[in-house]
């Protein structure tokens, strides 16, 4: 787990719930418990606020450290995604992107791309893509203030529920997802038992709950949330949102327990 992504993590498991503010040296408590040394965290929170993503002000001899608003929206973005599944019926309409982008601008093209997939797009061609949910909103106000990025949006149906899977199967890589998903179950699903025993983890629970939401947050930008018509049989990324639901729930108190006490000592 790099420096920089933990931070962003512990403001937003955690000290979101505590004011959205954390001292200097309570961060470095945390931080700690990452095996990340006090020099380390000094130079990460000193580049994010270059980077415009935290801001700090004095309070006596100590620092204090927030996140700004767009750090913020980050966070709540990318919690929606992890946390939350698309609910109810598919209609059987695909929701499609048709995109533009000089050749001169290869990294805004890379960045169009990279959100296209963070919202659950997938290539059906080089620059068409498409989604079955509808959020090409999302993907026209982010690049809004792009004018070299041409967009066209569609709405469509295909001939039938074979065809609908065949296009899910060009657009996205189901079966190596699949596996993935798989050996996220296979680390995770049998910890359960001691998590729901309520065994005293002390610092433990705070670097496993935070493990667990490392090692499930690509997933988001790999998975488009696809209808339960369109997947594979034996599909294992439903009961992998669940395990990680449940254990990141079951982790919570003593993880929290954890925060509030090096927060206090620190």
């Amino acid at each position: 787990m790099k420096p920089r992504s933990l931070v962003f993590d512990l403001f937003g498991d955690y000290l979101r719930y505590r004011g959205g503010e954390v001292r200097l040296r309570g961060l470095v408590a945390l931080m700690g418990c990452f095996d990340v040394p006090e020099a380390t965290v000094r130079v990460v929170t000193a580049r994010m606020r270059k980077e415009g993503w935290l801001e700090s002000r004095r309070e006596g001899r100590e620092t204090v450290c927030v996140l700004t608003r767009a750090a913020w929206e980050l966070l709540d973005e990318g919690r929606d995604r992890i946390f939350n599944r698309a609910q109810g019926p598919w209609d059987g309409q695909w929701h499609m992107v048709a995109y533009s982008v000089p050749e001169t601008e290869r990294a805004l093209r890379e960045q169009l791309r990279k959100k296209l997939a963070w919202f659950g797009f997938g290539p059906l061609q080089p620059a068409v893509w498409l989604s079955p949910h509808n959020r090409t909103d999302e993907v026209l106000a982010v690049f809004a203030d792009q004018p070299v990025v041409r967009l066209d949006t569609f709405r469509s149906r295909s001939a039938g529920l074979e065809a609908d899977r065949d296009i899910a199967s060009r657009a996205w890589d189901l079966k190596a997802l699949d596996q993935d998903y798989a050996e996220l179950l296979e680390a995770y699903r049998p910890r359960l038992v001691r998590y729901r025993a309520g065994e005293d983890l002390g610092t433990s629970a705070l670097v496993q709950r935070m493990r667990l939401v490392h090692d499930y947050r690509l997933f988001p930008f790999r998975d488009p949330d696809l209808p339960p018509e369109l997947l594979p049989d034996s599909w294992h990324g439903r009961l992998a949102h669940e395990v990680f639901l449940e254990a990141h729930g079951l982790l919570r108190s003593s993880a929290e327990a954890c925060v509030d006490e090096l927060l206090t000592h620190s």
